[in-house]
């Protein structure tokens, strides 16, 4: 793996520290990838709103600490864990990039369309997946150990499959739910514009056509797909709520942190209105 090929040396980052509230001194150990996976996460909602406000994906280093950093605004999942691969190769880890089959809780055969990584650190491999969303990862996982764990007041949990695959699972009120299944094949940035393009512009994906955005703390989950906003809990509680279109941009700022311009607004809002 070449030093440049995850764009860390072109990262800042001491900004990025900044952003995700980490202070001291950082290096390839454990203690380090479990501290920067936990304040990523914190700091970053995931968020698509760029393919509603009518503008490409951009993956490139320097589009992501301009957003996610400069601009503190989130992304979906190649955005956060090519900005995390970037902040690990400056730091000086060990690790490969992944591709993985959602699943959520079903069986039915989907493409490969999922970024996560697998990460050397104090002598183990770790899976870290600051993109998922609503239901991923506080911190790393050891990648081989099928002990659940427990994050916060969530449960995770990997296993292998018979095809080579292993499952990332979350423990839900009534049993395990599969998440998705990574691939063992090791994947490179060229894999992710791949899949960028088509999550990004084609009419089945799930983020063409609707909002979606996320946060997970160690209580709560917040969501808001669609125009339907809710708080979720471990014991399977949860409220939700319809949220019209004149309280959207209030909601993304209070909720999520994510403060858009007046022309991103007003665009938003169409798109947000029209169901499109």
């Amino acid at each position: 793996m070449s030093e440049s090929m995850w764009g860390g040396k072109e990262l800042d980052l001491g900004a990025y520290l900044a952003r995700i509230g980490l202070e001291g001194a950082v290096g390839p150990d454990l203690a380090t990838l479990r501290a920067v996976h936990r304040g990523h996460v914190a700091a970053f909602p995931f968020e698509n709103l760029e393919i509603l406000l009518g503008r490409p994906v951009r993956l490139e280093i320097k589009a992501l600490q301009d957003k996610m950093v400069a601009q503190a605004r989130g992304g979906y999942c190649y955005e956060q864990n090519l900005l995390l691969a970037a902040v690990l190769e400056r730091i000086g880890f060990s690790f490969t990039g992944l591709g993985a089959r959602i699943r959520m809780g079903g069986d039915k055969l989907r493409p490969v369309t999922h970024m996560a990584l697998k990460v050397t650190a104090d002598g183990g491999e770790w899976l870290c997946d600051v993109g998922f969303g609503g239901e991923g990862l506080l911190e790393p996982l050891a990648f081989h150990d099928s002990a659940p764990v427990r994050q916060g007041d969530w449960t995770f949990g990997t296993g292998p499959r018979a095809d080579g695959t292993r499952v990332l699972r979350s423990l839900h009120p009534d049993g395990w739910f599969d998440l998705y299944a990574i691939g063992p094949e090791e994947r490179f940035p060229v894999d992710y514009a791949v899949m960028n393009h088509y999550i990004s512009t084609h009419p089945h994906s799930p983020f063409v056509s609707r909002v979606v955005v996320q946060q997970t703390a160690a209580e709560s989950r917040w969501n808001l797909v669609g125009s339907v906003f809710s708080t979720a809990r471990a014991d399977g509680s949860q409220e939700q709520r319809e949220i019209a279109a004149e309280e959207l941009v209030e909601l993304l700022a209070r909720e999520f942190r994510i403060e858009l311009g007046e022309a991103d607004s007003e665009r938003l809002l169409g798109a947000y209105s029209s169901g499109t």
